[in-house]
């Protein structure tokens, strides 16, 4: 990870993630902490910012659909990750389900 740990933080789980940012599906990292959410993109992306959700700000995970052109959907293989700033991040992952677990682990400590 090269996002900076905060004090106390530590990786409790991380894998390869594509992040939906408008029409662009972003490849990346995604690593979750005992703090925070963070998907880091690959260098060759065009949008390149880092997404750092703290995990005190998730209200709701869940399993979704990964959509064409963010309309039509094509293959349950994704996470919704919800926000208290009514934010919505989707998520491509392999083993969803382990990921909506340790993120729901996460939030209920």
């Amino acid at each position: 990870m090269k996002t900076p740990l905060l004090a106390n933080e530590s990786i409790v789980k991380q894998g390869a993630a594509n992040l939906q940012r408008g029409l662009e599906s972003v490849g990346g990292q995604l690593y979750l902490t005992n703090q925070r959410l963070v998907f880091e993109p690959h260098c060759f992306n065009i949008q390149r910012k880092v997404a750092a959700i703290p995990v005190s700000a998730i209200t709701d995970v869940r399993t979704c659909w990964t959509k064409f052109l963010n309309l039509l959907p094509l293959f349950p293989n994704s996470i919704a990750v919800s926000t208290r700033t009514n934010q919505e991040y989707r998520l491509v992952v392999a083993n969803r389900q382990s990921w909506v677990t340790a993120i729901a682990n996460q939030r209920h400590g």
